[in-house]
């Protein structure tokens, strides 16, 4: 069980590792576009800025494709080329129908895995040079597209649309509850069909008036970058090399208010570190609830705060929430260092 869980992170390493360059490259141009640009209540404006607005479509280019590079490399792990086409496909997919890098994820494990399945078929000798470069591809992308198309799509969609439901009946409630939930929702996938159910119910608010439900959801969307960039920081020795490149790159993507900074660390180990991240959006969400912090544009993380109202509690919130992720991902990463050891003794 324990080789079968190692080769399952080795699987979601190869394809974090492929997919990190294109969340770095397309993160930091946008979060470059975004800092230049200037901020206006319906947020940065880039209408008089025309180069700024072609460095915000090249990185927005690079964004696009991360999710088919991560879907890609995790079925190429596991079932090598012929995995590519059908995990790259899924991931593309798994944009299509707003299921994210959660997805992405799912996705590329069904396609490695149906891929080697196939494989397994006997067939005529002389079909067997075909096999890989062109029967394999069209029959795993098939599969994988009618699994993302007609299984997975529409119930993604009724479960969105029930979410913003309840969302709007609980803003007449608890406001506590609520951000929690907010934060919850915000750090969950990263930018994937759950983060964007609450943050275009808070830009929604934002129209009816209501500033501090947006506040609360900009507050955690910068969370879970800037707490995982800040764990690599301050316990560099549970981090590898590129994991410490990858969490310097999430700072500045934090900085700017890009969730999908936190990515590649979720990808890499998602039982562990998703529940970290909520944890602290939840934090962050709550404090920036509490004090009263109004964001006044669609968008999140420190480059709003002159759009933000109360801007000392809204500082104060992202400050709690990075630490707060920080502090849980560190520990939890640090305990279960300690029990690689033993469960090797138990074997």
């Amino acid at each position: 069980m324990i080789e079968k869980l190692h080769k399952l992170r080795q699987h979601l390493l190869t394809g974090v590792s492929y997919a990190i360059p294109f969340i770095a490259c397309g993160g930091i141009m946008i979060a470059t576009a975004i800092a230049f640009a200037p901020m206006t209540p319906t947020g940065p404006d880039f209408s008089h800025s025309p180069t700024l607005k072609l460095i915000l479509d090249i990185g927005a280019a690079s964004f696009s494709l991360m999710l088919s590079v991560l879907a890609g490399y995790i079925a190429y792990s596991i079932a090598g080329r012929p995995g590519l086409v059908p995990g790259f496909v899924g991931g593309y997919l798994s944009g299509e129908v707003k299921a994210g890098f959660l997805g992405a994820i799912l996705v590329g494990l069904l396609a490695g895995y149906v891929v080697e399945l196939i494989k397994k078929i006997r067939v005529p000798h002389y079909i067997r040079p075909v096999m890989p470069i062109l029967i394999i591809p069209i029959l795993a992308s098939a599969i994988v597209g009618l699994v993302m198309l007609k299984l997975l799509g529409a119930p993604i969609a009724e479960l969105m649309t029930a979410a913003n439901s309840m969302l709007k009946t609980m803003s007449a409630g608890n406001s506590i509850f609520l951000a929690l939930v907010l934060g919850g929702m915000i750090a969950f996938d990263m930018g994937g069909p759950v983060n964007k159910t609450a943050f275009f119910f808070g830009a929604a608010m934002i129209r009816e008036g209501d500033y501090r439900i947006m506040g609360a959801c900009a507050a955690a969307i910068c969370t879970p970058p800037l707490g995982l960039g800040l764990a690599t920081f301050i316990h560099r020795k549970l981090w590898d090399e590129e994991e410490r490149k990858a969490g310097m790159a999430s700072l500045t993507m934090g900085m700017m208010g890009i969730t999908e900074g936190a990515i590649p660390f979720a990808a890499a180990d998602p039982f562990r570190v998703i529940p970290c991240i909520m944890a602290g959006s939840m934090v962050a969400s709550v404090f920036a609830m509490i004090g009263g912090a109004g964001d006044h544009a669609p968008h999140g993380g420190p480059i709003v705060l002159p759009v933000v109202d109360h801007k000392l509690a809204y500082v104060v919130a992202i400050l709690a929430g990075t630490i707060v992720t920080a502090l849980c991902v560190n520990v939890v990463k640090s305990f279960s260092r300690a029990e690689v050891p033993s469960a090797k003794e138990g074997q």
